[in-house]
């Protein structure tokens, strides 16, 4: 027989209010109180926030799961409750209409919202520094490098507004999943039955009272929202390895064009100064892609209760938070601090003699003949390269022209334009209409 809603007669319980009890006692048993708020305790106070411990240490809180007890043989995966409820709290208030899986998909949601929030700041402050800059170095030249090889004249500045965009994205990719992140109630089966007439009504209380969205509908079996936030940490924690790679290989001795501001020595070699923060940053971010394969192939749930998908996302959900905080914040570390040394630029610049060039001689000469491309390549691949010296080009260019092409400030195209588009389209976004 199907259930039908009990009618509101005289003397009832008002369904609202019913639904709101329920809740105060459920969330009574955590020690927090409906109204409360998202993050807060039940005596109102904001507990202090604590950074995801990263590979270059802890940052306050230890890692997910550390110190925690082993699940009993043959249980669950989740703690048991061995203390009984506070005083007042009635024993038919806990676990009240929910299975073990709600309870622990929404603690994973509330870590991953806390600890989401640090590593979007980290983000943050990684791409303000970035901006910072560009700005700093719109117009500092420096050579592009293509395939390990010098290519063109570029500008930091350009290099870092790539840095900032990069950021500022996977900043808000993050940010978007941790939003649609959903309250989890579904009951044993995803029916709800216990709670029957009130189940969603308490479902969606308890979304609003957890700060989370409202479901919709349990999704016990389809874990796309797991998906995405564990795909957009691991596009945050590709830009920042990328990021991290570019400052480790300019601070190359033979390239030294950045350092650290606060670089790590060696046990055997007093000439070292590694650069720590990006080290670690990478190190941490080489990581999370393999994770995030982890969290895509757990996505085949079987029907309403999954036997083993559900249970591996337990550990590779909180290390991709704990590793993708770790790199974000790292990174935000050796940007901020991050020396730039102009010098360094413009005498790699001037190594190839004129080599990276060779792209515009080329174009100039191709205006006098029709041999411009074959004339220019001679030269440049000659022993040693004679781009400004070389008879045909200067037969028809003049040396004086020759000279000019081969500044690297003057072939710069862009570069400039689009790090004032990149800061122009951030400051616009960042802008706080109040």
């Amino acid at each position: 027989m199907n259930q039908r809603p009990v009618s509101d007669g005289p003397g009832l319980t008002d369904p609202v209010a019913e639904v709101r009890r329920q809740l105060d006692e459920i969330l009574a048993v955590g020690g927090r109180s409906a109204g409360s708020g998202r993050g807060h305790r039940a005596d109102g106070s904001d507990p202090q926030r604590t950074r995801p411990p990263g590979p270059g240490g802890p940052r306050g809180a230890p890692a997910p799961g550390a110190g925690a007890r082993r699940p009993p043989p043959g249980g669950g995966g989740g703690r048991v409750l061995v203390r009984p409820p506070p005083a007042g709290v009635p024993g038919s208030a806990v676990h009240k209409g929910a299975t073990s899986q709600d309870i622990l998909d929404n603690a994973l949601l509330l870590l991953a919202q806390r600890t989401g929030a640090m590593i979007v700041d980290d983000l943050r402050a990684a791409a303000d520094a970035a901006a910072e800059l560009a700005h700093v170095h719109r117009d500092t030249p420096m050579a592009a490098r293509t395939l390990g090889q010098q290519a063109l004249p570029t500008t930091f500045g350009a290099l870092s507004a790539g840095w900032c965009k990069a950021l500022d994205r996977a900043a808000g990719s993050v940010t978007a999943a941790l939003a649609d992140l959903p309250v989890q109630f579904g009951g044993a089966a995803g029916t709800l039955a216990a709670l029957y007439p009130h189940g969603p009504a308490v479902a969606d209380a308890l979304a609003a009272e957890l700060g989370l969205a409202a479901q919709g509908i349990p999704w016990h079996t389809d874990r796309t929202p797991i998906a995405e936030l564990a795909t957009a940490l691991g596009v945050a924690a590709g830009a920042v390895a990328k990021i991290a790679t570019d400052i480790v290989t300019l601070s190359a001795t033979e390239i030294g064009e950045v350092s650290e501001d606060a670089p790590g020595g060696s046990s055997a070699m007093p000439h070292k100064r590694n650069l720590v923060a990006a080290i670690t940053a990478r190190a941490a971010a080489r990581r999370v892609p393999g994770l995030v394969a982890d969290a895509l192939g757990a996505m085949d749930h079987e029907l309403q209760r999954a036997a083993g998908a559900w249970h591996a996302e337990w550990e590779t959900v909180t290390d991709l938070l704990r590793l993708t905080g770790g790199a974000a914040h790292r990174l935000a570390q050796s940007l901020t601090g991050l020396h730039v040394h102009p010098e360094a630029m413009a005498r790699n610049l001037a190594v190839t003699g004129g080599l990276l060039l060779a792209e515009r001689v080329t174009a100039a000469l191709s205006e006098h003949t029709d041999r411009a491309r074959d004339i220019v390549t001679a030269a440049a691949t000659a022993n040693p390269p004679a781009l400004d010296t070389d008879p045909a080009i200067i037969e028809h260019l003049g040396a004086h022209q020759v000279r000019d092409l081969l500044d690297p400030a003057g072939y710069l195209g862009h570069a400039a334009d689009l790090v004032t588009r990149v800061l122009t389209e951030r400051d616009s976004t960042h802008t706080d209409p109040g």
